[in-house]
């Protein structure tokens, strides 16, 4: 090597030492606080506690340091949980979440400059309400549903709840079922199925986002036997107010021609006839105590994808039963529910997302009161489309229940 390489291979190695130094001085420069005060800052003085169910509000008088960067609170929950809340020097409040409110705890809070020291701490003393779990598991109700349980509950709060229901592995441990119930609905109504029609213990707690849990819950139940009405059953029960169907087509017996999600298989009334809300009624071939009414809904081709929620899918609609056919006149029915689509995105009518689609292609289960009587013929009443008329246009339908009921 001469003495020229050498040289060069010398500035090499210097310029590269140069580069790391001022790399690794910028970083820290990037990860130290923007300011070097050490003294730490006056404390939150004046606090005043709002105690609420499961939460706790603050509110103080911040310090007069020019350089105060933000408040924050350091809590343990009752389960161990140790939490850390911020509030910015804008805020003199900050709410502290997560507790199961059976206890008393301590909060230390701390003033924080901008060089990340800590005041002094202050140390409140917090008397939490009870969590919203609880009153969720009081209002807890649970009977024998048609192949399952039904769940009744209140969850006046809206919070984030997880309702765990448990049956026995083959180990007689108790076991979390993946259809448990994960909602911030304010009235839980909701039927787990697929259990035989033999008395089975079921588990029931309450859980929330901090796992903060319930008490646990244990009842003996026995599920109601339903099954699927043979579609061979089926026939049309023409009335004089059935709103005309586009015969040539889309007959009324595409409502249980096996084409689920098939436009050419679908049920159509005549969108130009103006009879107030559309009707349909069907013959299920015998006395039925009906559990649940499966509907898919019209899916309509556009540019190559298909499209739910549109034109005259319904949007809301009732279910009417009869054991005998009359001249139409609805006084004569018993409504058996009144229903309405929801679209999980809330998009404008025309938009969906993956949800959406998911949700629709599946079909929807419309459950009857478990107390309405047998009927032989339904009527579906629809009363608004998702494009604002009368006009249904429905898939399929598939009709659960007893067929022998005592």
């Amino acid at each position: 090597m001469n003495q020229n390489q050498i040289i060069m291979n010398t500035k090499l190695i210097w310029a590269m030492l140069l580069i790391l130094v001022f790399t690794s001085c910028s970083e820290e420069d990037i990860l130290s606080p923007l300011e070097n005060n050490q003294v730490p800052p006056g404390t939150v003085e004046n606090v005043r506690v709002e105690n609420l169910p499961g939460k706790v509000r603050l509110t103080y008088t911040l310090p007069e340091d020019k350089d105060l960067l933000y408040v924050v609170a350091k809590y343990e929950l009752e389960n161990g949980t140790e939490v850390e809340v911020k509030s910015s020097y804008y805020n003199n409040s900050m709410l502290l979440e997560g507790f199961a409110g059976q206890s008393d705890r301590n909060v230390n809070l701390y003033a924080v400059n901008r060089s990340e020291i800590e005041s002094e701490p202050v140390i409140v003393t917090v008397s939490p309400l009870e969590a919203p779990i609880f009153d969720v598991f009081e209002s807890l109700e649970v009977s024998p549903d048609f192949g399952g349980i039904k769940i009744n509950s209140r969850n006046n709060t809206n919070e984030d709840i997880a309702l765990l229901v448990m049956e026995k592995n083959e180990q007689n441990d108790w076991e979390v079922l993946p259809n448990s119930i994960y909602t911030s609905a304010s009235e839980i109504s909701q039927s787990i199925r697929g259990f035989d029609t033999i008395p089975k213990e079921f588990a029931f707690v309450v859980r929330d986002r901090w796992l903060n849990t319930t008490d646990t819950l244990i009842k003996e139940i026995k599920p109601l036997y339903e099954t699927l009405i043979p579609k061979s059953n089926y026939s049309a029960a023409r009335l004089p107010n059935d709103a005309m169907s586009i015969e040539n087509r889309y007959p009324i017996n595409n409502l249980w021609d096996g084409e689920y999600n098939w436009y050419w298989g679908t049920y159509f009334t005549s969108r130009v006839i103006d009879v107030g809300s559309h009707l349909v009624t069907i013959d299920l071939g015998q006395k039925i105590k009906l559990s649940r009414i499966r509907i898919w809904d019209f899916a309509e081709p556009i540019g190559g994808q298909i499209t739910y929620y549109y034109l005259g899918a319904m949007k809301h609609f009732r279910i009417w039963g009869s054991n005998e056919l009359n001249d139409g006149d609805l006084s004569d029915w018993t409504l058996l529910g009144t229903y309405e689509v929801i679209k999980p995105s809330g998009l404008p009518y025309g938009q969906q997302t993956n949800e959406d689609y998911l949700e629709a292609v599946d079909g929807n289960d419309y459950e009857i009161p478990i107390e309405a009587p047998p009927v032989r013929y339904i009527r579906i009443e629809s009363i608004e489309n998702w494009s604002g008329g009368e006009f249904m246009a429905v898939s399929e339908i598939e009709v659960y229940g007893n067929p022998n009921p005592n």
